[in-house]
């Protein structure tokens, strides 16, 4: 295990060690590790992981892959289970990311063949085939006939390397001597020049893809020097069909089983990058295949310490939801690779564009994962913040490129920024500035000191960027805006980013809008803000400053900690002076210019941000109460959509102009919470839960949901929605 994967095993030092002793006790080849056998399956197959697929490209035509999958420790390569009626003997996959974008490679690259006297066994001869999905495990089992079984396990070793093992057990009456192989084929694009790509070698332990370079923008990403490598542990041949896209691997020696005995068979793969990163997967594997009930025993126990805090406190008829937020938290875990320097948690492997690291995501990830790894919490938050713009205002030492934007932090970034090909980069315009909130909660739950003083000056820096560059009338109110920046070329390029810097990209309350320039006093461009103040923006930049307050008193500056509890002061009274209607019993977004809420937008969940921030009085939180339980309003079947029924933009399929989203879901129960109407909040839930397709089941976490049905709607296995999904659990 690498320096970056053991930061955030957090199982637990006795635990380890009893693991450790455990596994070294065991002989390495023998079946006899407890370590092999998840001790509780209550939380088997919490998500369906199902599926073989038919092509290399794994979406539908918006980009969603169908099939749920499995990946571990930060790696850039996931499995999923055969179905029934595939064929037996192995996991479907890899699903790899050419460095932006997933892809299968084989719809099962290993599967393994026995033959026993020159007769090839069916692997289904005494009864189908079962596979389930562990905690952190994926495992088949096939019954041959005549007493003879075999067992598949997969789990990850390190962050760019899976074990694979096979134990094959003879509980006949006779000795039985068979030959082993595995055998499997690539799965090539369709077009393109990535249809060329991959390559598959014979190599001395096992089958090897190699991949040429492709710089497709927008659709497969490679620099020549990516692998994917088999490693067996013992001796094989490996022979490529006539086409070059497939292969047979042999074991070099026969496998003789006595009556009563049971062998085990291993081996690795590895997806990497760069050849630095190959050696290191070398490294990796062999310490794996040295010891491969070390690391069975590893991630038991990692993965025990992962459950037991993610459902402290949860009720039992909620935990297996838990453990798929946790399942789906992980499987977007993405370790450092290309500008990615941090381990990160994507928005989800699921869909082709998102396998990125957005600010907002990152956030409220963080504030969810931090509840059973804080570690990788906080270090989601690094992978953010290291992109951070340059805030150092000595002369040479800031941006060159970018000195208006010092402190700002990017809406996204990926493995590729645009000066190595990236479109999916986006300093165009920030992200609505939780941070504060997310690096307290990580450190609540961490108690890393060390985490708040390395954060304290960026956060501060990202505070005052905002007010610098987006408070246009420079009255300790700001707006969405866009940056100086090559894509920010019109005014509606600017109108666009400033949507997407809100997070809630088409919602209804931004199609009027335009933007105005913001100059500093010698008149240099500083970027742009629309030409209206965001209720949403600025509760949350009131809840920015008590969290960076409670973070400088916690840090012992208590002068510094005042004077951010003054300002959230100030900016409560303006939002609740100027932004609350009495008449609509609602908080609006208000005109730059005139000062007028915009009421006649009709309602938006942002209204509803005020509670949670804490900035509302008593008398408004019991208007905005009022509006979130009313069916006709917010208080739909799934709560709570992002545009009120009441509205004429209401779209129940509109993306952000009224699918229910989790996150503000999240902010709205509790709000309702702070406000003292507890049990209004546990009925949300309970609705919630009720309501919201495949949360109770084995259905993926979904991106957004029907208010009016619970039909999930769009990316799968969405992150941010798993993530605070969990802290509702416990209500």
């Amino acid at each position: 295990m690498n320096p970056l994967t053991r930061r955030h095993v957090l199982a637990g030092s006795a635990a380890l060690a009893a693991a450790g002793t455990l596994a070294g006790a065991r002989a390495a080849h023998a079946d006899t590790s407890v370590a092999d056998a998840w001790p509780d399956d209550r939380y088997a197959d919490v998500l369906d992981l199902h599926g073989t697929p038919a092509q290399a490209y794994p979406g539908d035509a918006r980009g969603n892959n169908p099939i749920n999958v499995f990946a571990d420790l930060g790696a850039w390569h996931a499995y999923a289970l055969p179905r029934p009626t595939d064929q037996p003997g192995g996991f479907t996959g890899p699903l790899y990311l050419a460095q932006e974008y997933p892809w299968w490679l084989s719809d099962g690259l290993t599967r393994l063949q026995l033959t026993e006297q020159g007769r090839p066994l069916d692997l289904t001869a005494g009864a189908p085939p079962r596979s389930s999905s562990l905690p952190g495990l994926l495992r088949l089992s096939h019954d041959l006939g005549g007493g003879l079984a075999l067992t598949l396990d997969l789990r990850f070793a390190g962050n760019r390397t899976a074990l694979l093992r096979a134990r094959l057990a003879n509980t006949g009456p006779a000795v039985r001597t068979l030959a082993v192989a595995w055998a499997g084929r690539l799965l090539r694009p369709a077009t393109g020049p990535q249809r060329d790509a991959p390559k598959l070698v014979a190599a001395e332990r096992g089958p090897e893809v190699r991949f040429a370079e492709v710089r497709q923008t927008w659709d497969y990403l490679t620099d020549g020097t990516e692998r994917f490598a088999v490693r067996h542990a013992r001796p094989v041949r490996v022979v490529l069909s006539a086409d070059g896209d497939g292969h047979r691997t042999e074991l070099a020696e026969p496998v003789r089983l006595a009556p009563g005995e049971t062998r085990s068979l291993d081996w690795t793969e590895s997806y990497t990058f760069t050849e630095a990163e190959y050696t290191r997967a070398a490294a990796e594997s062999d310490a794996a295949l040295r010891t491969p009930e070390r690391v069975a025993a590893q991630g038991t126990a990692r993965w025990h310490g992962y459950l037991t805090r993610a459902t402290e406190g949860v009720p039992a008829a909620r935990r297996r939801t838990a453990v798929k937020c946790v399942q789906t938290l992980v499987t977007n875990w993405r370790s450092p690779a290309g500008r990615i320097r941090h381990d990160a948690v994507t928005p989800t492997l699921s869909y082709k564009w998102f396998s990125g690291v957005w600010a907002w995501d990152t956030w409220k990830q963080a504030v969810g994962t931090a509840a059973f790894a804080p570690g990788l919490a906080a270090d989601q938050i690094r992978a953010v913040f290291d992109h951070q713009t340059p805030f150092d205002h000595r002369p040479g030492a800031g941006s060159a490129d970018r000195p208006q934007d010092a402190g700002m932090v990017p809406d996204c970034v990926f493995y590729n920024d645009p000066g190595t090909g990236g479109g999916n980069w986006n300093e165009r315009n920030s992200k609505p500035p939780l941070a504060s909130w997310a690096v307290w909660e990580v450190y609540r739950r961490s108690g890393d000191r060390a985490f708040l003083r390395e954060m304290l000056p960026r956060l501060t820096a990202y505070l005052d960027w905002w007010y610098r560059t987006r408070d246009h009338l420079g009255e300790g109110l700001c707006e969405y805006g866009a940056t100086v920046d090559p894509a920010n070329a019109t005014a509606e390029d600017c109108r666009e980013a400033a949507a997407w810097e809100s997070g809630m990209d088409n919602a209804p309350r931004f199609d009027a809008a335009t933007v105005v320039p913001n100059r500093d006093a010698n008149g240099t461009l500083l970027g742009w803000s629309l030409d209206q103040r965001s209720v949403d923006l600025n509760a949350y930049l009131a809840a920015d400053h008590r969290h960076l307050a409670l973070i400088a008193a916690e840090l012992g500056d208590r002068p510094a900690a005042e004077r951010l509890r003054a300002r959230a002061d100030r900016i409560d009274a303006a939002v609740r002076d100027t932004m609350y209607d009495p008449a609509t019993g609602w908080f609006h977004d208000t005109d730059l210019a005139t000062g007028a809420r915009l009421t006649a937008r009709g309602r938006g969940i942002e209204g509803a941000i005020p509670l949670w921030s804490g900035t509302a009085t008593a008398a408004q939180a019991r208007a905005v109460r009022r509006l979130l339980l009313d069916p006709a309003e917010f208080g739909t079947a799934m709560p709570f959509p992002t545009v009120a029924r009441s509205s004429p933009s209401f779209d129940p399929a509109g993306y952000w102009r009224g699918l229910a989203w989790l996150d503000q879901t999240y902010f709205a129960v509790e709000g309702l919470r702070r406000y003292g109407w507890e049990q209004d909040a546990r009925r949300t839930v309970e609705r919630l839960l009720a309501t919201a397709a495949g949360l109770a089941g084995d259905g993926p976490v979904r991106e957004n949901y029907d208010p009016l049905t619970g039909e999930g709607r769009n990316a799968t296995n969405f992150s941010w929605s798993a993530a605070l999904l969990l802290p509702l659990l416990r209500s």
